[in-house]
């Protein structure tokens, strides 16, 4: 039987000797694409074994927020803080065993926020239910990583289980287009100079995943680790805001030097409620939320109530939000706004993009 975390470890153990540079650019490249794609095969031959069933947790709201971080970092004293939900608190690891939902009515939305059990190091690799718990976070709008301020260096690791579990925190799809062909060979083209990646290590990297023949185009300054994330096509991109938690069990010269070190997003005492409203409005602006008023026909729109979007959603966004069955019997939509071209704009076609403050008065079969 293959034993694939050897193989992880001597190929890590490689990459950890060799020195990065232009001239070894090329092995690095080969070496992260090695590890990438065991790593692949170990997950589908976890996979087909029954690796565990993720947690049910049905998605709500305007958008939905986890609470991501080890046991005993104060999650369940903030969802309470932020919501009216009653999660159990006690000053020892894994309190929380299952997730718990609450909900943050802030500025017109309403935002789920998911209080999951903590993570340990060794998470993405399934210790202490970590496969199940990471599994929430890929269908999350939102990810809030909780850090102990007298224990800092939680955050790399938390960072390294969500990175090992394929979600990308703080970033976009990397904007490379590959289109298997069936011969030729790889062709590869870029829209600027690459500083990070070359073509010849392009090619070793898709030689290791099996492709041969392909049209690349590139149009970003890429690293190897996001181009590799391309050919995989598994990975979810998901925002995040980290927060330093129990900051009134601290000294002075503690939070100065976690913050130097962390960068985060706040320092917050959840148990104390210390900067927890200044957090609320953290996740608001986060969330990227916009209004979109609602139009009848035939009558005035309702400027009192909004609807809660997200930036960048459609007309179909705001269907499926409405009813299942809008998006069937959609005939079109008048448009009101910064994103129409004039006043009543008729449209009929559904990916339409909406901004903030759009009237939208929608027509069905």
């Amino acid at each position: 039987m293959v034993d694939y975390l050897q193989q992880i470890a001597d190929f890590e153990e490689e990459l950890k000797k060799t020195p990065y540079n232009k001239r070894t650019q090329h092995h690095v490249g080969l070496l992260k694409a090695k590890i990438a794609r065991v790593k692949e095969q170990q997950e589908k031959r976890s996979s087909s074994k029954g690796g565990g069933q993720g947690f049910n947790v049905r998605k709500s709201g305007d958008g939905t927020v986890v609470l991501l971080g080890y046991p005993s970092v104060g999650k369940s004293t903030l969802l309470n803080k932020l919501t009216k939900a009653n999660s159990a608190v006690a000053s020892y690891a894994f309190t929380t065993l299952t997730v718990i939902p609450g909900t943050l009515d802030y500025k017109n939305t309403k935002i789920q926020i998911l209080d999951v059990p903590g993570i340990v190091k060794g998470a993405a690799s399934g210790r202490g239910r970590g496969k199940e718990v990471l599994s929430v976070i890929r269908n999350a709008d939102l990810i809030l990583i909780i850090v102990d301020v007298n224990a800092p260096n939680q955050h790399e690791s938390i960072l390294k289980e969500v990175y090992d579990s394929d979600v990308r925190i703080n970033q976009e799809k990397a904007d490379v287009r590959i289109k298997k062909t069936s011969m030729g060979g790889i062709k590869i083209g870029a829209t600027l100079n690459l500083t990070n990646i070359d073509g010849e290590t392009i090619k070793g990297i898709m030689g290791e995943f099996k492709i041969n023949n392909a049209d690349v185009l590139i149009r970003e300054d890429i690293t190897i680790e996001r181009f590799i994330d391309v050919i995989e096509g598994n990975k979810i991109y998901i925002p995040s805001i980290t927060v330093v938690n129990k900051i009134d069990l601290a000294t002075e010269a503690q939070i100065k030097s976690v913050k130097l070190k962390l960068k985060p997003d706040l320092m917050i005492s959840a148990e104390k409620q210390v900067n927890v409203d200044d957090l609320k409005e953290v996740i608001y602006k986060r969330m990227n939320f916009i209004s979109i008023f609602l139009k009848e026909p035939g009558k005035p729109a309702d400027l009192d109530v909004p609807m809660i979007m997200r930036n960048r959603n459609t007309i179909r966004d705001v269907c499926n939000k409405l009813h299942r069955d809008f998006v069937i019997r959609f005939k079109f939509a008048r448009i009101w706004g910064k994103s129409s071209k004039f006043p009543g704009q008729k449209l009929r076609k559904l990916d339409h993009i909406l901004i903030d403050g759009d009237i939208l008065e929608l027509h069905l079969k």
